[in-house]
C-alpha cells in the first residue's frame, strides 16, 4: 500500500471518529444496550459499554472486510 492511500484511509478514519464524537450522543440506543455494565452507588459510579463496544467492533470488522475485497 502506498503512502498516499494510507494517508487517505487515516484521514477518513479520523473524519468518521470526529462525526461519531459530535453526533454519537444523538443515537438513542448507543451506550444503553443490554449488556452494558452500569454500577451506581452513593459516591461512586462505574460504566463500561461492553455490548456497545462489541457492536462497534463487529461493524468496523465488517466494514474493513468489505473494503479489503
Amino acid at each position: 500500500m502506498s503512502a498516499g492511500k494510507l494517508l487517505i484511509i487515516a484521514g477518513l478514519i479520523l473524519i468518521a471518529i470526529g462525526v461519531f464524537v459530535i453526533w454519537g450522543g444523538r443515537i438513542p440506543f448507543l451506550g444503553r444496550l443490554p449488556g452494558d455494565i452500569r454500577i451506581e452507588r452513593e459516591n461512586f459510579s462505574f460504566y463500561f459499554p461492553l455490548a456497545t463496544s462489541i457492536l462497534i467492533s463487529a461493524l468496523l470488522t465488517l466494514l474493513f472486510w468489505l473494503f479489503r475485497r
